[in-house]
């Protein structure tokens, strides 16, 4: 047995996926923009994860933008049976880099396509609506036009399931009111912990969620606390990171993300790690900042 076969597996849709996948964000340039430094690290990093066991890849067209997709599709394609792709729309990128909303039912239709090409695939697996009310996290407001718009796009056979991201549990709430979500894919990590009671609500109806920001993104977690935990288990700070979310619930699939495929590794053995009650309550007690 892998390490990553002991994170045990998920319902996501109609597939079953390993808790411990890969994100493919810091594929791309700096800044998520361009392509990466190294070409070929990158398509090694992507094969290497598959060869590990991953089956669960997260992506977006706007990552580059068209940048990782494609170098999904050099490295993987064909794809092994088991492989479920998940991609995000509802954004797009400015020539500076900027992040800008794209929420218009064309530019919905024009970002699936452009993933189906990009991908290489007739129907994507996944597609999550990222909303943009905000773009630095959450804000209310009803997002019916933009997911009504999608789900049309579900049943022309373009989408197999539809997930959100960067929502509120009021958006969820009216999302699923409109039709079926497979996912969530928030920002939640041991120390930004806004969504426990959403976590708990999608776990009890099946629903899988997908932390963004795992290990703190662009600001890497950083505590004493974590710190001392890992020395005592002979594990890196990241690694107990990603096991407490292992910990945390069974609907909480993992998709850290790295450009190194040593990181890659480490990453995918935090499944190996037995985390103690004891060490569980002082991360949960010790490192929560709610805001």
């Amino acid at each position: 047995m892998t390490s990553i076969d002991k994170a045990g597996t998920f319902k996501l849709g109609d597939r079953t996926v390993k808790r411990l996948g890969y994100g493919a964000m810091q594929l791309a340039g700096p800044g998520v923009f361009g392509p990466p430094k190294d070409h070929e690290a990158a398509l090694a990093v992507l094969r290497e994860a598959v060869a590990a066991g991953v089956n669960h890849i997260d992506t977006s067209d706007f990552y580059g933008p068209h940048v990782t997709n494609r170098l999904i599709r050099e490295a993987l394609a064909p794809y092994p049976d088991d492989l479920v792709i998940v991609t995000k729309i509802g954004a797009r990128r400015g020539a500076d880099g900027s992040w800008l909303p794209a929420f218009a039912p064309e530019e919905l239709s024009s970002a699936v396509h452009d993933n189906l090409g990009n991908l290489g695939v007739d129907v994507i697996d996944v597609v999550n609506l990222r909303i943009m009310f905000d773009t630095h996290g959450p804000a209310e407001g009803s997002i019916e036009a933009p997911l009504t718009a999608l789900a049309d796009l579900q049943r022309q056979g373009l989408v197999r399931h539809i997930g959100l991201s960067n929502v509120t549990p009021i958006q969820v709430a009216e999302a699923r009111r409109i039709c079926e979500v497979v996912c969530v894919q928030n920002h939640y990590n041991l120390v930004h912990r806004a969504d426990d009671t959403l976590i708990d609500d999608l776990a009890r109806d099946g629903i899988a969620y997908v932390p963004f920001f795992p290990l703190g993104g662009f600001t890497p977690l950083q505590s004493a606390t974590l710190s001392d935990i890992a020395a005592r288990l002979g594990a890196t700070p990241m690694q107990v990171a990603l096991a407490w979310l292992l910990n945390r619930s069974p609907n909480i699939l993992l998709i850290p993300g790295t450009s190194s495929p040593a990181h890659l590794r480490e990453n995918l053995a935090a499944a190996e790690i037995e985390l103690p009650d004891d060490m569980t309550m002082e991360l949960s007690k010790g490192l929560v900042n709610p805001a």
